[in-house]
């Protein structure tokens, strides 16, 4: 079917609230480009949000699927388990750096790894509050949405959130909030609104994502770490963007050298296979009774399959070195593009989780959304799939497949550049 025949049909039976607003439609895809429904080529600076850093449809990944699509594609694994999820388990809890041994449970999706988490931590501690942070984003259910730091489009049209979910400052210096700020706002939060007595757990992203790719400082995360060891709260890393390699480690909360209780991870874990895991100390995991965590599908055999295979990719392509390399490449770019135009501001980089502000007034650091819509509607006329993202909307984000071939590269960054020189 072509573009113009999708489009129609979508209109005609998809939920606006999930409708693409995007009129192209992938049809197949390799590494970091993609081809729609009329043949038209497009390169992928999107990653599907962070889902292929190894590629659409590694060839290790895709064999793997195949070959497990002949042997056993479901049975749930609490009823009769499977070679594949012991396997994931054991591999993750080598991977995880969370304080002691590790165990681990695995589900479907991030904001299903979040819900986990947060009921694993109140089943641990015996409290039931959370402490969350602006510009956070731990997905779509009903206690995620609570914990999400912004208010549209997740929460607007949903009625009342879930209590038991606080609030306090994430840093983020560019735009006015120090490291100092955001500890004395999350120490006024424990004693306005969340006794720590009754709050089980923080929630944070070592380096947000939605909210605008700003990475948490080593300094901050163990002051984190030491205000959750004062109260006997559990610390809780959400890696779902930024695990998997995406900044030049396995996971970004290594930069920091700091151990927390649980992690949760998705996305590029199974290369676009739907797949999440929660990881946390065996005491903290194994602190809620039997049958009390799982689903129908969570840890699919193929998707473990694929996980597997995503794991030895890592290891046999050196993939954490060439996220390191093309972290540089495009701290490389972006450092020319902030001296040639004065719309792009606060280049910035943790490995390949890279990303820029688009302002009109670099002196007051002006957020300017309109420019950010602008340049990824003219990319994608370009054939370029490119991201905003950010509490103003005005942060241009980077998540193409680590594997990109430096061609490829290139001709997306030239892209951009056409595009900005056209806009303003």
């Amino acid at each position: 079917m072509s573009n113009a025949e999708l489009n129609e049909l979508k209109q005609k039976y998809v939920a606006a609230g999930a409708a693409s607003p995007a009129t192209a439609f992938a049809d197949r895809a390799e590494n970091a480009e993609i081809w729609d429904a009329d043949g038209n080529r497009f390169i992928d600076f999107a990653g599907g949000i962070g889902v292929l850093n190894v590629g659409h449809r590694h060839p290790k990944v895709v064999a793997a699927v195949k070959a497990q699509l002949d042997k056993l594609m479901h049975t749930c694994q609490t009823v009769m388990p499977y070679e594949g999820y012991v396997k994931v388990a054991e591999k993750l809890s080598h991977l995880v750096p969370v304080r002691g041994h590790a165990k681990v449970m695995l589900a479907n999706s991030g904001a299903e790894a979040l819900e986990n988490a947060v009921k694993i931590a109140r089943a641990a501690t015996g409290r039931s509050n959370v402490i969350c942070f602006d510009g956070g984003y731990h997905g779509r259910t009903f206690y995620t949405m609570a914990m999400n730091g912004k208010v549209a489009p997740y929460q607007s049209d949903f009625g009342p959130m879930p209590g038991t979910v606080f609030r306090a400052p994430y840093p983020v210096p560019y735009h006015g909030v120090s490291e100092d700020e955001a500890i004395r706002g999350l120490k006024m939060t424990l004693k306005t609104d969340a006794n720590p007595k009754d709050t089980a757990a923080i929630v944070l992203e070592p380096v947000l994502g939605e909210g605008g790719f700003y990475p948490a400082s080593k300094s901050f995360l163990e002051k984190i770490r030491e205000i959750c060891d004062e109260h006997g709260m559990l610390m809780i890393i959400d890696e779902v963007q930024s695990g998997f390699g995406r900044t030049g480690k396995m996971f970004a909360i290594e930069h920091s050298g700091v151990e927390p209780d649980i992690m949760t991870m998705a996305k590029s874990m199974a290369d676009g296979m739907p797949i999440s895991a929660v990881v946390g100390t065996d005491k903290v995991m194994d602190a809620s009774g039997p049958n009390s965590l799982g689903g129908t599908y969570t840890g699919s055999p193929t998707a473990c399959a694929a996980a597997l295979a995503v794991m030895e990719v890592f290891e046999e392509e050196n993939i954490l070195e060439k996220s390191r390399a093309l972290g540089e490449k495009l701290a490389a770019r972006f450092g020319e593009w902030q001296t040639k135009f004065d719309c792009i501001d606060n280049v910035r980089n943790m490995g390949a989780m890279a990303a820029f502000e688009l302002v009109s007034n670099k002196t007051d650091r002006t957020p300017n959304p309109e420019l950010a819509a602008a340049l990824c509607k003219k990319a994608r006329e370009e054939g370029l799939i490119l991201l905003s993202c950010g509490m103003y909307g005005n942060t241009i984000r980077f998540l193409m497949p680590v594997t990109i071939e430096d061609s490829v590269l290139n001709e997306g960054l030239d892209i951009i550049e056409s595009c900005l020189e056209s806009l303003i």
